[in-house]
């Protein structure tokens, strides 16, 4: 097949042209009335939808109106191209990117070979298929991309099974965590807390490398009936951040690296004395020193060692900023619109009521609450009402939520959704979002608690803000607050 030019001269009048809506010289992608438009300007233009005000009907508005330039359908504004599906009438891009291409795709790869459709993954199908952005399913089932689509064959034929301890050692991982993760979403596999998903992954993996199989079979009995029961029984009560992963973690590194230090020392680990202990100690730094000692408490308590004298633990606390600081900041974060509103709405709640990020990530658009004109944040008891500055940038946050138009948050009530299937922004995430903008978390929360502390006795704090009266307690005490000296339970 010939090519329609034959030098660059004739490329160059046949593919480019000063695109009508922007001005500039690009790629061809479609003809309007007045001309041709660039592939930037037709992508945008036909994500415009709303009633047309010529016809009054809910289309799509990519033409313009003459005079006023108000978005307008394609029969107001005389177009010859239609840019409606054949199949479902629905209107928007058409070069692989609508709703049906997409269904097509999705009957190919869940096919199990009797039918169309595998019928115990059709919630899958039907929570693919109804996306926001079509497009974004097909870019990720993409012959380019591989990853997905050999995974969702793999569960149509049965080679992958709908559980989930197949999925803990497919990889790539992140594909197949996150295709998890949408299982999850679905109903199809059962709701697993995802740090602990992520972890046990990590510590099979972890122990798969090890050289030495006593070490490992130490390690995996410290996991097994150690370290997973209390991230499981966390779980029940409330949400695995993504810190308390990496301490679990922290925990198993740490008692690797003792075994193959005593083992460098050509002792067993059955053998260890309080000198090994203490010379380790030394060694190593205060946060090692921390991370060894529920290993070091497991193993005396199961008579794998004698036991220990362990080192005490040194804690240093982060100082708060000064109160001109804070109230700064949070000026700036309620006022100027230059930051990112996901970004001010976290940092203006960690200023003002002292949240931790991983407490805000976990907040639904039903802790928004409206009474009237106001609106109300619920952390604890009873529901905080603020400034109006602070209410329009609540009013404002739900309608204005990112991650929302892929198929895994398209119903997703987090305040701030993450781009994983149920779940919210990650806390760390988060925080470089938060520092980004200027806001040092930590400090910022600590001087935000010294100050309710300092305003309000300490156990009505702990029941506004949702934190435990001995934490405030200790806040007051530290602040010097006169209201220390009033007793928790008489509040």
């Amino acid at each position: 097949m010939s090519r329609p030019y034959a030098t660059d001269e004739h490329y160059e009048r046949w593919f480019m042209a000063d695109c009508c809506r922007c001005g500039r010289r690009r790629n061809k992608a479609g003809s309007w009335p007045d001309g041709y438009v660039c592939r930037t300007c037709l992508d945008r233009a036909l994500r415009i939808r709303g009633n047309c005000p010529g016809c009054d009907q809910h289309r799509a508005l990519p033409g313009c109106r003459p005079g006023d330039g108000a978005p307008i359908c394609t029969t107001c504004a005389g177009f010859s191209q239609s840019f409606a599906c054949t199949r479902s009438g629905h209107e928007g891009k058409l070069h692989g990117g609508r709703r049906c291409t997409l269904a097509d795709r999705l009957d190919e790869l869940l096919d199990d070979g009797t039918g169309p459709l595998h019928p115990r993954l059709a919630p899958l199908s039907e929570q693919l298929r109804g996306m926001d952005n079509p497009l974004s399913g097909l870019t990720w089932l993409s012959e380019r991309r591989r990853t997905a689509a050999t995974l969702l064959r793999g569960l149509a034929n049965g080679e992958i099974p709908l559980t989930h301890e197949a999925f803990r050692t497919l990889q790539p991982w992140r594909a197949a965590a996150r295709l998890r993760e949408l299982l999850m979403a679905c109903g199809l596999l059962p709701a697993v807390d995802k740090q602990i998903l992520l972890f046990e992954r990590w510590l099979h993996e972890h122990l798969t490398g090890l050289a030495d199989p006593d070490h490992a079979q130490i390690l995996r009995r410290f996991a097994t009936w150690h370290v997973l029961p209390r991230l499981r029984g966390r779980a029940e009560t409330r949400p695995i951040s993504p810190v308390g992963r990496r301490y679990a973690g922290e925990q198993i590194l740490q008692a690797t690296a003792l075994l193959a230090w005593l083992a460098g020392r050509g002792r067993q680990f059955a053998d260890c004395t309080q000198s090994d202990i203490d010379t380790w100690s030394v060694e190593h730094a205060n946060s090692n020193r921390v991370n060894i000692r529920a290993f070091l408490q497991w193993s005396a308590k199961t008579r794998l060692t004698r036991r220990h004298e362990l080192p005490t633990q040194q804690s240093s606390g982060t100082a708060p900023m000064p109160e001109r600081d804070r109230t700064a900041l949070l000026g700036k974060v309620l006022t100027s619109e230059d930051a990112p509103l996901r970004s001010r709405a976290a940092a203006a709640i960690l200023l003002l009521y002292a949240q931790p990020l991983s407490r805000i990530t976990r907040l639904t658009i039903d802790d928004i609450v409206r009474d009237g004109d106001q609106v109300l944040l619920r952390l604890g008891k009873p529901t905080i009402t603020g400034s109006r500055a602070r209410r329009r940038a609540a009013a404002r946050v739900p309608r204005q939520r990112s991650n929302m138009a892929t198929a895994t948050n398209r119903a997703s009530r987090w305040l701030f959704p993450g781009r994983c299937a149920g779940q919210p922004l990650r806390s760390d995430t988060l925080s470089a979002l938060v520092h980004k903008i200027g806001v040092p978390a930590t400090a910022g929360r600590a001087a935000a608690i010294r100050q309710h502390v300092l305003d309000l006795p300490a156990p009505i704090v702990a029941t506004a803000l949702n934190y435990h009266h001995n934490t405030t307690t200790r806040h007051a005490a530290e602040a010097g607050a006169s209201w220390s000296a009033l007793a928790a339970g008489g509040w």
